[in-house]
C-alpha cells in the first residue's frame, strides 16, 4: 500500500480522500491556496503546504508548485481528485518522470480516452455502439458541411478535446452550419488550445447514462453499475440517480459490459466513468470516458456498498483485485443532488459569501458530503458546488420522498443555493415518472 499521498485538490473531494487514506493507514498531505488557508479540512491532513494565491493558475493548476510540495513532503503518490489537473496528461506524465505515482490511469490510456476522436475509435474496435459521425478530426469547413449533409441533420459539432458542453453546437440545417462550426472551433481554441472538432448524428431527446468502472493494474476490470445523469442544466449535471429508471436487467447488462470492453481495449487501470447517450428505444451510444473519479461517485457507493476511493488507492498500490463481478450487487435506489452556491432566481448566478447558518439534514438513508460549515466563506475563485446531498432507499419512490424531506431540512444562509431548484425538479410529475431526458430542465423550467 502507498505510504503518503499528496492531494492535489481542495474542498469536498480533498476531505473525502483524506478520510479514505486515514481508514487505510496512509498519511496525507493537503495543498491549499491562500483562499483556503483557514479551511478546517486542511487540519485533517497529516501535513499541509500552501501552494500560492487564490487564482487556480497560480495554485491548484500550477504543476511545478504541486510537484515541489510532493517532493518536499516526500509523498510517494498524488491523488488529483476531480477537476483541476485530474485529466491533465502532462501532469500525469511529469508525476511519473519525478518518481511519484499518479493515482489515475496510465498516460497512454489517458491520452487515447481523453481525445474524443481516439476514444470513438477505441469504442468501435471494442464493438461498442457509436452514433454515425466523422472518422476523425475535421478542421475544413467545406469538408465538415459535406459530411453533415451525408450524416443527416440534426448533427452535433464537438470539440475533439472538449468537455462540459464547451465547443459544442447542435445544427439543424446547412444554413446555420457554417456559423456554428466557426463558433465551435473558436470556443474550443480558447477552452482547450485545440480547435479541432468532429461531427456526430445528434440523438434527439436522449438520456445521459454512465457506467462506473474500476480496474487494477493486472488486467482486471469491474463495473459498479450505471448512473442516470439526464437531469442537467447547460450540460452540467444537477441530479444523478441509480439505477436508470427505464432500464431492465438485459439493457443494464449490455450497457455495463460495453463499458468494460472499452476499458479493457484501452489497457486501463484505476477509476473511470464511461458515458453513453440512450435513445427512446433504449439503444445506447458511446460518448466519452472520464479518466478520473467523478463528482457523483457516491451514488454508486450507496447502491453497491463499496468505497470507490479505497479501490482507487488499492489499484494505485498495485494490488490485484480479489473482488469479482459477482461480489458487486446493486441494492435499492440512490439519488444525489448537487448543492451549489448559485441563485436559481437570477439565472443561477454565482452566490459566494459567508455562510452564517449551516444545518445539514439527517435521518435514515441520508448522506451529506461537504467541507462546508457554519461561518465558512464560499470563495469566488472556484467551482460553486458546496455540498453533495445523497439518499439511499429501497425504492425510487421512497428515495424521492426522502430527498425532498432532506432538502426541506437543509438550511444554508444567507448565500443563495440550488436547494429550491432541486426540490422543484424532484416534485415535477415527469421526474417522478422517470420520463426525463437531457433537455428536461430547459423544456419544463
Amino acid at each position: 500500500m502507498l505510504s503518503k499521498i499528496l492531494i492535489a485538490n481542495r474542498g469536498e473531494i480533498a476531505l473525502r480522500i483524506i478520510r479514505a487514506c486515514r481508514e487505510l493507514g496512509i498519511q496525507t498531505v493537503a495543498v491549499y491556496s491562500e483562499a483556503d488557508a483557514n479551511a478546517p479540512y486542511i487540519k485533517q491532513a497529516d501535513e499541509a503546504v500552501c501552494i500560492g494565491p487564490p487564482p487556480p493558475a497560480q495554485s491548484y493548476l500550477n504543476i511545478s508548485r504541486i510537484i515541489s510540495a510532493a517532493e518536499v513532503t516526500d509523498a510517494d503518490a498524488i491523488h488529483p481528485g476531480y477537476g483541476f489537473l485530474a485529466e491533465n496528461i502532462e501532469f500525469a506524465k511529469i508525476c511519473g518522470e519525478c518518481g511519484i505515482k499518479f493515482i489515475g490511469p496510465p498516460v497512454e490510456a489517458m491520452r487515447q480516452l481523453g481525445d474524443k476522436v481516439e476514444a470513438r475509435k477505441l469504442a468501435i474496435a471494442a464493438d461498442v455502439p457509436v452514433s454515425p459521425g466523422s472518422e476523425g478530426e475535421i478542421t475544413d469547413e467545406a469538408e465538415a458541411l459535406k459530411l453533415a449533409s451525408k450524416i443527416g441533420y440534426p448533427v452535433i459539432i464537438k470539440a475533439a478535446a472538449g468537455g462540459g458542453g464547451r465547443g459544442m453546437r447542435v445544427v439543424h440545417n446547412d444554413m446555420n452550419f457554417r456559423q456554428a462550426f466557426a463558433a465551435a472551433q473558436a470556443e474550443a481554441e480558447v477552452a482547450f488550445g485545440n480547435k479541432s472538432c468532429y461531427l456526430e448524428k445528434f440523438i434527439v431527446d436522449p438520456r445521459h447514462v454512465e457506467v462506473q468502472i474500476m480496474a487494477d493494474e493486472h488486467g482486471n476490470a469491474l463495473h459498479f453499475y450505471e448512473r442516470d445523469c439526464s437531469t442537467q442544466r447547460r450540460h452540467q449535471k444537477m441530479i444523478e440517480e441509480s439505477p436508470c429508471p427505464v432500464m431492465d436487467e438485459r439493457d443494464r447488462d449490455a450497457l455495463c459490459n460495453a463499458a468494460l470492453r472499452i476499458i479493457k481495449e484501452a489497457d486501463y487501470s484505476n477509476a473511470a466513468t464511461v458515458e453513453f447517450l440512450v435513445d427512446k428505444d433504449n439503444n445506447f451510444y458511446f460518448i466519452e470516458v472520464n479518466t478520473r473519479i467523478q463528482v457523483e461517485h457516491p451514488v454508486s457507493e450507496l447502491v453497491t456498498g463499496k468505497d470507490l476511493i479505497h479501490w482507487q488507492l488499492r489499484s494505485a498500490s498495485g494490488e490485484k483485485f480479489k473482488l469479482s463481478q459477482r461480489d458487486i450487487k446493486h441494492e435499492g435506489c440512490a439519488i444525489e443532488c448537487r448543492i451549489n452556491a448559485e441563485d436559481p432566481e437570477n439565472n443561477f448566478a454565482p452566490s459566494p459569501g459567508k455562510i452564517t447558518k449551516f444545518i445539514p439534514p439527517g435521518g435514515p438513508g441520508v448522506r451529506v458530503d461537504t467541507h462546508v460549515h457554519q461561518d465558512y466563506t464560499v470563495p469566488s475563485n472556484y467551482d460553486s458546488m458546496i455540498c453533495k446531498l445523497l439518499v439511499h432507499r429501497p425504492t425510487r419512490e421512497e428515495a424521492i420522498e426522502t430527498m425532498k424531506r432532506a432538502l426541506k431540512e437543509f438550511v444554508i444562509e444567507p448565500v443563495k443555493t440550488t436547494i429550491p431548484a432541486c426540490y422543484e425538479v424532484l416534485s415535477h410529475n415527469l421526474f417522478v415518472k422517470g420520463q426525463i431526458d437531457t433537455g428536461f430542465i430547459e423544456k419544463n423550467f
